[in-house]
């Protein structure tokens, strides 16, 4: 994987500039649920997130707004990182109890020999949307034109690097002719979009209602639906989940199954409410001072959840397919599926 010093630079100054995006979620996160109802024990779980702000992890803050934490007896701190590699990095590293990321980390994890699996599902598609530059909409009117660009990702080794590798090499690219740019998301994505620093890459709502708004940018390929991941990918795409390390999952039943249960709550809540009746949940700072175009980017991005949190069928093949397709070591590799993620906790669920 090329990056020359300027790239290099430029991702360390983005992922800084997105620091300050994301401290309003952290503050929002550091008051965690208090755990005055349901049992009142108060068991104290911290989750990392992989940017508190996106609408593909909304399911997190949401369930704390909600009150479901606090109703199973929950104490629960949510962290924010800017992207889901440096939630999975946190989790490994036992920083925290659990990740708010995409499922696909169980499985590069896994062949990485650490064992972690995901509890519940949040969706069935990715939520992501490849954007290209206004300026280069007539140069990349399809992945095939990926060779030679600069393409945005979260961060090196995210789920957004994943799936931008994939539409590469799926598309007659090799992984070595174009080079992917950590910009985070939010302004040092659009910021990198509108001056030139990346083509083109893969980000998700609020950004992509952002950077249409401001027209600095085009849709590509749209992942928000379960439709728009099976044109892109081939199958369901099961992405935003919380996943947990599977000998801390089994010495903790008790614990992971009042978290399932407050987050198929919400799954199931969100499936019922309108767009601006979510965004009305939220905090304050996430709608950027402009509510109607939040609860659009909610409404964009509303079609790739699950209402049940149950693993979508053939979801995890897909996933498998997608990361052989370009990682030599997954392709090397025999992924047990069956440990990366489990249906335990969501086949209790009663409400």
């Amino acid at each position: 994987m090329r990056k020359t010093a300027r790239y290099s630079a430029m991702a360390a100054a983005g992922l800084l500039a997105l620091s300050s995006l994301t401290a309003c979620a952290n503050d929002a996160a550091s008051t965690a649920s208090s755990g005055s109802k349901g049992d009142g024990k108060g068991t104290k779980v911290k989750i990392m997130v992989g940017g508190l702000d996106k609408v593909i992890y909304l399911p997190a803050m949401l369930t704390q707004r909600l009150g479901y934490f606090d109703a199973e007896g929950l104490d629960v701190e949510l962290l924010s990182e800017p992207a889901g590699v440096q939630a999975e990095t946190a989790l490994v590293s036992g920083q925290v109890q659990g990740a708010v990321g995409f499922y696909d980390h169980t499985l590069d994890l896994q062949v990485k020999g650490k064992h972690v699996e995901s509890v519940v599902q949040f969706s069935h598609a990715p939520g992501e949307v490849e954007i290209v530059s206004t300026k280069k909409a007539d140069d990349i009117t399809s992945p095939k034109d990926f060779k030679g660009k600069k393409l945005g990702v979260t961060g090196l080794g995210s789920s957004t690097d994943f799936l931008t590798k994939y539409l590469a090499v799926k598309n007659g690219v090799k992984v070595s002719e174009f080079t992917p740019v950590a910009v985070g998301a939010g302004p040092t994505f659009i910021s990198a979009l509108q001056q030139g620093a990346i083509d083109g890459g893969m980000t998700t709502d609020p950004t992509v209602a952002n950077i249409l708004a401001k027209k600095a940018g085009k849709v590509l390929l749209d992942m928000r639906t379960p439709a728009g991941s099976q044109a892109a990918l081939g199958g369901p795409y099961p992405s935003s989940s919380l996943y947990m390390q599977t000998e801390w999952v089994n010495a903790h039943k008790d614990t992971v199954q009042k978290m399932v249960n407050a987050f198929v709550k919400t799954l199931k809540w969100m499936s019922t409410h309108s767009a601006s009746e979510i965004a009305d949940k939220m905090p304050a700072d996430y709608s950027q001072g402009n509510k109607v175009l939040y609860a659009s980017a909610i409404e964009s991005t509303l079609p790739m959840f699950t209402d049940d949190g149950v693993m979508p069928k053939n979801g995890p093949e897909t996933v498998e397919k997608v990361l052989k397709a370009f990682n030599p070591a997954v392709q090397k590799a025999d992924v047990d599926l069956d440990k990366t993620y489990t249906t335990e906790f969501v086949d209790k669920v009663t409400d």
